[in-house]
């Protein structure tokens, strides 16, 4: 019988309810192939797994391990080109094969999905209210437009959504990201599901943010009592959440465990490689990152040995002879254990160290002796502000308010130096990096580059000085112009400096040799190129005219942390080699320990806490800080899941109205526990800095000293 012509009987027999200890959902065999121009793509590969009633299962892995198709074919949300093979079962029954009609009536029900971008997820002619209620009568249809409306509250009101009376009646559009993101977990728990599936459901969100979804999750878990599968690439995540672990390489199981075996006795390369690959916000810099070197393999082809043997470093020629396949090893604590790969036992021995595995090279040092005082200062910004008119109207337009984007800041850095710029989206970093970038003067206050105030600079001075200022942007595929090749992209920047034709191409063969890629590929386009490679290619293209200063806008976050370990030692090496001086721009905070020398906390347009990164990541002062700090999940489990959080309530207030006194108070949780009279202070003005050490100080009335991790 054809699917279309399938007789839908769904009834609740067909899926008896869940008992603790017993599988919600059973994954077998599972194989899912892409017809493409060049072939079958093998996306999954013969994954096994199950997940009972309460369990969390965290599948982790590069973009392309198959992870995400994994989750839609358990879902039945491929496309009807994808030839799926194997089984999944829900409860027992199989679903795989079964029509749209009959998983239409399963999704939502029994099993939901917290999609990566809740803003294409979510329908945007509809009010949340609505989508929430439509969620419901699917699967209900004895339920009124009242008995909607009350639930929908109720499940607003469970996400941490404030207002819910008023906000059902928003519009996707008129939530910010985090809110978004509520609103979805708000329909995927409406029908109680037994299984809920959350791919990637906080990458795209500032950390704050991600630790109040995480937050969410939990909660509506320990509400339902369902069963969670956790798609992520950050292993923090997993750490502080998941029971066991799979990880994923080239569309396989690669490692499977409890979360305690996978992190503390890992026997596959991969795993250790991925852990190694994370910077840590609880330790000190003392090495580089372990970079897992290569790029996954293409998967039109199965692979005849390990898949992982071309980037593995302890790979013999015995790995070349077929696939190895998954199989148990010892387990420290009873658990089952499951490991591909021929090396695991020798691996898994308690002798061999991490750094038998990957060694980890030294840290470089930094390109400058003796006290900062003594060295170049190469920017300087002082008192700065940027608001923005607020307009109004389309014929006759009017100012009904402006934007305090930035508000009177002030920050240096000196030569060999990497200060690095933090805070939530909307605190005003981009904004700050426009103004230095645009060398013209400021509306209030000073900039002041390589020496020179941008209020006095003519054309050519700024012609001059841009060859020494430089920007490497997060997207490296929307900066990099799609129709040249590397060469011309690279060469650009050395034209416009005046090099002599001649000379170019010797010096972009340089600076593809400099920044780790191969000067044989000057011919290709971007789109031939890695998204970790891309950005090394837009790494050498700001180095071609020899900058003092680099501007880096979130060049990591947009990379696997396997790649992400490549460029974050790249960066460290050309800065001790080029005596480079970088303003770095990150909402995470591990890679900013890792990099930096200073760190700089904005908020709402203010800088709140500055000074040398050990002292403000040891002994954070400001109550947003220590939020910040408290929100960077650490990956150990043991750490993660006994860490004390700093949950931050609502969202960033909007910078046309910020709060008159302290830009913080909204949200500060020490504010709630001062008495009235020190509450009055916080609320009459924005306190000035509080000198807290040598290189340390904080814009808090009442600044107290947090040990978090």
């Amino acid at each position: 019988m054809s699917k279309k012509n399938e007789t839908v009987t769904f009834e609740s027999e067909d899926f008896p309810q869940a008992q603790p200890g017993t599988p919600i959902v059973d994954v077998t065999d599972l194989h899912v192939r892409f017809p493409s121009e060049d072939g079958s793509v093998h996306a999954v590969r013969g994954v096994n797994f199950s997940v009972n009633s309460g369990e969390v299962l965290g599948i982790v892995g590069e973009s392309g391990s198959g992870k995400s198709v994994t989750s839609m074919a358990i879902m039945g949300l491929l496309d009807q080109s994808a030839q799926v093979e194997g089984s999944v079962k829900l409860h027992g029954t199989e679903v795989l094969g079964r029509s749209d009609a009959y998983m239409s009536q399963v999704r939502g029900k029994t099993v939901a999905m917290v999609f990566q971008d809740p803003l294409s997820a979510l329908t945007p002619v509809y009010t949340i209210g609505d989508q929430i209620a439509e969620a419901l009568k699917v699967h209900d249809s004895s339920l009124s437009d009242n008995d909607c409306h009350e639930r929908a509250i109720e499940l607003l009101t469970m996400v941490g959504i404030p207002n819910p009376e008023i906000r059902i009646k928003a519009f996707p559009h008129e939530f910010s990201g985090g809110m978004r993101q509520r609103a979805m977990i708000a329909m995927a728990i409406a029908n109680k599901p037994e299984l809920i599936i959350a791919d990637e459901p906080t990458t795209a969100l500032d950390v704050t943010i991600q630790a109040q979804i995480l937050d969410v999750l939990r909660k509506a878990q320990n509400e339902l009592g369902a069963a969670v599968i956790m798609i992520t690439h950050d292993l923090g995540v997993v750490a502080g959440i998941a029971d066991k672990v799979a990880v994923m390489y080239a569309g396989r199981v690669v490692e499977s465990g409890s979360v305690d075996e996978i992190f503390y006795h890992s026997a596959m390369p991969y795993t250790i490689g991925l852990l190694g690959s994370l910077p840590r916000l609880d330790s000190r810099k003392e090495y580089q990152l372990a970079a897992v070197e290569g790029n996954p393999p293409s998967m039109l082809f199965e692979p005849t040995g390990c898949p992982f043997a071309a980037r593995c470093p302890v790979a013999q020629p015995a790995c070349l002879d077929g696939e190895p396949n998954l199989a148990d090893v010892h387990s420290s604590d009873g658990s089952r254990h499951r490991v591909a790969c021929k090396r695991a036992d020798e691996i898994r021995d308690e002798s061999r160290k991490y750094t038998d595995i990957y060694p980890l090279p030294a840290a470089v040092p930094p390109p400058f002796e003796g006290s900062r005082e003594d060295r170049e200062e190469v920017l300087r910004i002082e008192g700065m502000t940027r608001y923005f008119p607020l307009m109004k109207g389309s014929v006759f337009r009017r100012q009904v308010g402006t934007v305090h984007a930035v508000d009177g800041i002030d920050l240096d850095i000196r030569a060999g130096e990497t200060l690095g710029l933090v805070g939530e989206s909307g605190s005003g970093k981009t904004t700050t990096l426009m103004q230095v970038l645009d060398l013209v003067k400021p509306q209030n206050g000073k900039i002041v580059v390589m020496g020179e105030d941008t209020a006095k600079l003519k054309r050519a001075d700024r012609k001059r000085i841009r060859e020494d200022l430089q920007v490497v942007f997060q997207d490296p595929m929307a900066s990099l112009d799609p129709r040249f090749p590397v060469f011309d992209i690279i060469a650009e920047p050395l034209r416009y400096g005046g090099w002599k034709k001649e000379d170019i191409p010797a010096r972009v063969e340089e600076l593809l040799t400099m920044v780790g890629l191969e000067p044989a590929h000057v011919n290709r386009y971007p789109r031939n190129f890695s998204g970790g490679q891309r950005q090394r290619i837009g790494i050498a293209r700001a180095l071609a005219l020899e900058p003092k200063l680099l501007i880096l806008d979130e060049p990591v976050s947009a990379l696997d942390v396997s790649i992400q370990a490549g460029v974050i030692n790249l960066l460290d090496e050309l800065r001790s080699k080029m005596s480079l001086s970088y303003l770095f721009v990150a909402h995470d905070l591990s890679v900013i320990r890792h990099i930096a020398d200073r760190v700089a906390v904005m908020y709402l347009g203010k800088i709140v806490e500055v000074g040398d990164v050990e002292a403000v990541f040891e002994h954070p002062q400001h109550p947003y800080t220590q939020a910040l700090l408290s929100a960077i999940p650490i990956p150990d489990p043991r750490k993660e899941k006994s860490r004390d959080r700093i949950i931050l309530e609502g969202d960033l207030p909007s910078p046309a109205n910020p709060p008159k006194g302290c830009r913080f108070v909204t949200r500060c949780p020490l504010y709630k526990t001062l008495s009235d009279g020190e509450q009055a202070k916080c609320e009459a003005q924005h306190p000035d800095f509080q000198i807290l050490g040598d290189d340390h100080k904080a814009a808090c009335y009442y600044p107290r000293a947090l040990k978090l991790f």
